[in-house]
């Protein structure tokens, strides 16, 4: 989930300004804090390097309502992969933020790749596992973590991160970089494990156009030494698009960048 900021200089000069509010920094320290705690609590004694799990999907399309299986795959160096196998035929999209410049794919029954827009990298590509994308706000590239406060989300009590990206004024202007690469985290205020994070993505042609995604995490269960959320739920516009239940899961395994390529 490392998508490098340098990427976007070559795409700036295209995009129309805009200006995006800033977040007050009252809080900043107190947000790498807060994620460290989070990332202790979900691998205390254990390095993840990467992941791979297994099990059922659910998607909901419209009127399409089909459930299938799925494996998901994700490097904390920043890749990930997501592989799904439905009644209407198979479904993927892989993200590779390693390398530069970032890259992703999708492709749908039809088998045919289309190109992830640059727009729609820049918050992570592993939305399934919390732990890389918290990592990610922990790391040295740049990102910032603030704490904004104590809240209650979907009736539970959870202390809410806000990450993001900025650059330099000079080459962002607009603030827009930092607004495309933010997410929000939601951490269990009793446990501080990963409730949800929130992030945006946009049209293909339109990186202007906030389009708001959720993902939702709970049954937490014991995987060598770390906790990994078994039920990912992902929403789009508030409204359920994908309902993962794990049934396997692999620490590990010796995955890598090559594993990603965007063909």
């Amino acid at each position: 989930m490392r998508c490098t900021r340098f990427a976007f200089f070559f795409i700036l000069v295209v995009i129309v300004p805009f200006a995006f509010a800033q977040r007050p920094s009252t809080n900043a320290n107190q947000g790498p804090a807060i994620l460290q705690k989070a990332l202790l609590a979900l691998a205390p004694s254990t390095s993840i390097s990467d992941i791979t799990l297994s099990g059922t999907a659910r998607r909901i399309a419209g009127s399409d309502d089909e459930s299938g299986t799925v494996v998901l795959k994700a490097i904390s160096a920043g890749a990930s992969s997501v592989n799904f196998s439905f009644p209407s035929g198979t479904r993927s999209e892989i993200q590779n933020c390693s390398s530069m410049p970032p890259a992703g794919a999708w492709s749908g029954p039809d088998g045919v790749s289309h190109p992830i827009a640059f727009q729609n990298l820049l918050a992570g590509p592993a939305w399934f596992f919390p732990a890389f994308t918290i990592a990610q706000g922990l790391s040295s590239r740049g990102y910032v973590a603030i704490y904004v406060g104590h809240e209650t989300r979907n009736a539970q009590a959870v202390e809410h991160v806000s990450m993001s990206q900025p650059i330099a004024s000079s080459y962002d202007p607009t603030g827009l970089f930092q607004h495309l690469s933010q997410v929000e985290i939601y951490l269990d205020s009793g446990t501080l494990l990963p409730a949800a994070i929130s992030l945006n993505v946009h049209p293909d042609d339109n990186g202007l156009l906030d389009i708001p995604v959720e993902v939702q995490f709970s049954d937490y269960q014991a995987v060598n030494g770390s906790l990994i959320p078994y039920h990912v739920q992902k929403l789009m516009n508030n409204l359920l698009i994908l309902d993962i239940q794990a049934q396997s899961v692999a620490l590990n395994t010796g995955l890598n960048a090559t594993t990603f390529s965007v063909q």
